[in-house]
């Protein structure tokens, strides 16, 4: 008997003290929904403002999940202080910079990929859409997160690169201005008119949808007297804001009217010429396999 009359007084305590603190529970339930619903209003707020301002949408949503977090850590301190467990929300305060140390140091790369991606939030060297390269990942840019940049490679693959990969090494953006240069060689016959073959080219590449004309103008020079031929550099920019035409397009529809008219008008473009010289007189033998 005397267990159970333990038993019932430590129920009883229990009860008391369920009882003395449900109305600090409700308060803390009713101060936190109101807190994080205003919280999460300015994060709307916020949010739809920086979209405005933004060139896209890699900081706003970058913003917003920061946001987030610090709302639910704040909100969760709170519930705590009115509950009256002061203890544990300090202790939980306290304690969360010598986490973030110990956990920064035993994970360093995703505390790393995380301070990355906050520095390339406020100063990025890309936009989405924007052709990169990354070490050996080319492509375009289709989101960032707080801790990887995704990227759609021309083949149609998938990758996330760690962000602190892309701010420790060299990131090539070939989009950023607006303007990226394109170029391919020519050879033509020795003996060839190459004054003239320069201005056909010319002409044909200012015939080419996507080709920039006026800006930055096409441009074609003798870089090299190879074997068999005349090397022609032909050089020529495209607008990568103006999404009609994609660049590999406007590439090869270059290449096809340089082609066409130097064709047109009788320029021959030799292939390699393999030259064999025999020193000893002694008839060329061939062998097949």
């Amino acid at each position: 008997m005397e267990i159970i009359t333990d038993l019932k007084n430590q129920v009883l305590s229990y009860y008391d003290s369920l009882i003395a603190i449900i109305p600090k529970l409700l308060v803390a339930i009713i101060l936190t929904t109101v807190f994080l619903t205003i919280m999460g209003w300015i994060r709307r707020k916020v949010t739809k403002y920086l979209k405005s301002r933004a060139d896209d949408t890699l900081l706003p949503s970058f913003m917003s999940d920061i946001f987030k977090i610090v709302n639910i850590f704040l909100g969760t301190i709170l519930f705590l202080y009115v509950i009256g467990q002061i203890a544990v929300a300090s202790s939980i305060l306290g304690a969360a910079g010598v986490s973030a140390f110990v956990i920064g140091f035993a994970f360093r790369d995703l505390g790393e990929n995380f301070l990355a991606g906050i520095i390339m939030a406020f100063d990025r060297p890309f936009r989405v859409g924007d052709t990169v390269k990354s070490q050996d990942v080319e492509g375009s840019i289709i989101e960032m997160n707080l801790r990887e940049t995704h990227i759609k490679t021309f083949d149609g693959k998938d990758v996330y690169v760690p962000n602190g990969q892309i701010l420790k090494n060299p990131l090539y953006n070939y989009t950023i201005d607006g303007f990226m240069r394109r170029s391919f060689t020519v050879g033509l016959d020795y003996g060839s008119d190459v004054e003239r073959a320069r201005k056909l080219i010319l002409e044909a590449l200012t015939g080419t949808p996507g080709v920039l004309t006026t800006t930055k103008k096409p441009f074609c020079m003798v870089s090299a007297f190879a074997a068999s031929s005349i090397t022609i550099t032909v050089q020529f920019w495209i607008n990568t804001f103006d999404r009609t035409y994609g660049s590999a397009e406007v590439h090869s529809q270059a290449m096809n009217n340089v082609l066409q008219i130097l064709t047109d008008n009788a320029f021959n473009m030799p292939g390699d010429v393999i030259e064999l010289k025999n020193y000893k007189d002694q008839p060329l033998q061939s062998s097949s396999s």
